[in-house]
């Protein structure tokens, strides 16, 4: 029987809708579309009732920092924002992940990490139980690893940023690296911050690998933009070059062939450069550089946009081509070990008896004759009896083995990091009332494809509808302007011969 989604989690839902109402309608649409979504995998057992792939991912832009220790990552929201939130410094001053949110007070105001994972409309939304999950006691601990702040800056309208500490250091390591791996699936921006006052970036390995290795995998890597900043240290040396090569080989060495350091500092904390042809050179790269970060940071509403229909899509096409097949090839390999082991403990039991009848004496010129068999026939009762021991032994050995070979492929099916819990799905096809050999996956069938293939057009008209608003390829809106121009014009000189002959 299929069960839809808990009253909590529809109740979520609803108010993730509500408040995307005064927005984009698009977005709308496309948590509805995600609730289909979630209907076929509730069916599929990839979901439980209280889960969502709509609370998978982030409905508002959301921007995150990362990097080293006296990277300058504070420095640089400190003076993005024009408001002193952050605490500066050589070092690990702030050792929170803080999401940095718009408010109307102009009081900056601290919150303690559970206001973040107990809201649903926020990134960390029950990040503790993810923490749990690696480290065994932190989950309760949640205000060690977060809080929230909020601040009365006008770039901070419609989008929220995330200063994360550096990690190359930390007491809680494991938990530090699941939230930082969480950001960076959410965020539709990652600044990755490096130190230029430290050219060598070999003794940063470990933590160049976290930063940069996993990039190079995703289909979002556009995403990432590495900033070297405090270049104003170089200055003196004039080397700015050879530092940038230095961290540009770090990073190969990582895996990563393609981007650019983008090359930064501040000029309210950075001493003058005495040389005025040097000042110069540095200023214009300064200003080059912060203009194309700044403008993706303001474009990031859009690419939020976007990134949302892409996970609608993604989703999609991982339940019908990733979820789906490793659950059949998981049922296969199940049916194929049940059937063998049954065949064997099954040869094995009959060898058994028949060992132990030729032992007592019960065959006679290969006929089966114990001396009880004539009584038998006589007691219907006792027939029945022994038939239904015989097939509680035999099922009971069938219903053992199709457990123990089920828990044993399980272990190797993922729980997480893919279209729900496809471990879960797996053992819902082998409950003791589903056959083993069923072909299809319980709860997959025509219905289900017709649901994925709904979903997939509906998200190529939602980026559609988008495309229709950011772009004009033919030049229609140009023209319906115009054209309401003209008609606007003709109205005035209407009007103006109207006034005329009066």
């Amino acid at each position: 029987m299929f069960e839809g989604p808990s009253t909590l989690l529809k109740s979520r839902l609803q108010s993730l809708q509500d408040n995307l109402a005064t927005e984009n309608p698009v977005l709308i649409d496309a948590v509805d579309s995600f609730k289909e979504l979630d209907k076929v995998a509730y069916r599929l057992g990839l979901l439980t009732t209280d889960q969502s792939f709509a609370t998978t991912i982030s409905w508002w832009p959301l921007i995150s920092v990362l990097g080293t220790f006296s990277a300058g990552k504070s420095s640089f929201l400190n003076s993005y924002l024009d408001v002193n939130l952050q605490l500066t410094g050589n070092q690990a001053v702030d050792d929170k992940f803080t999401v940095i949110c718009y408010s109307q007070e102009d009081k900056v105001r601290v919150l303690p990490g559970l206001a973040l994972d107990a809201d649903p409309r926020l990134p960390f939304y029950q990040i503790s139980e993810d923490i749990e999950k690696v480290s065994a006691g932190e989950g309760s601990r949640i205000d060690t690893y977060l809080q929230l702040k909020t601040c009365k800056s006008d770039v901070l309208k419609g989008k929220i940023l995330i200063d994360s500490p550096g990690f190359d250091a930390d007491e809680q390591r494991n938990a530090t690296l699941k939230i930082t791996d969480h950001i960076i699936d959410l965020a539709d921006l990652v600044l990755v911050f490096f130190d230029a006052r430290h050219p060598e970036p070999g003794a940063m390995k470990d933590t160049l690998e976290h930063l940069v290795e996993g990039t190079i995998r995703r289909n979002d890597a556009g995403k990432f933009l590495f900033i070297l900043n405090q270049m104003d240290s170089t200055a003196k040396e004039d080397n700015a070059e050879q530092v940038v090569a230095a961290w540009q080989r770090a990073v190969v060495q990582t895996g990563l062939s393609t981007g650019r350091f983008y090359c930064v500092y501040n000029e309210k904390v950075a001493p003058e450069i005495p040389d005025e042809y040097l000042r110069k050179r540095y200023k214009d790269k300064l200003d080059i550089d912060m203009g194309e970060i700044e403008h993706r940071m303001q474009e990031v509403s859009v690419e939020r946009v976007y990134r949302i229909i892409g996970a609608l899509e993604n989703t999609a096409n991982q339940i019908e081509q990733l979820a789906v097949p490793k659950i059949k090839e998981a049922m296969a390999a199940w049916y194929r070990s049940v059937l063998i082991t049954d065949g064997i403990l099954y040869g094995l039991l009959i060898s058994l008896l028949l060992g132990l009848s030729i032992y007592a004496g019960y065959w006679t010129d290969w006929s089966f004759q114990p001396p009880w068999l004539e009584s038998l026939k006589t007691s219907p009762v006792v027939q029945g009896v022994i038939v239904v021991v015989f097939v509680v032994i035999f099922g009971g050995i069938h219903f053992w083995v199709r457990r123990m070979i089920a828990r044993r492929i399980v272990k190797k099916l993922p729980t997480e990091n893919g279209p729900g819990n496809i471990a879960a799905a797996f053992i819902k096809n082998t409950y003791p009332l589903r056959s083993v050999f069923a072909i299809k996956p319980a709860g997959w069938g025509r219905r289900g494809h017709r649901a994925i293939e709904r979903v997939r057009n509906e998200a190529d008209n939602f980026v559609k509808s988008l495309n229709d608003n950011f772009a004009d390829p033919l030049g229609r809106k140009e023209a319906e302007r115009l054209a309401a121009e003209e008609q606007q014009r003709n109205k005035e000189v209407a009007q103006l011969a109207e006034e005329s002959v009066s």
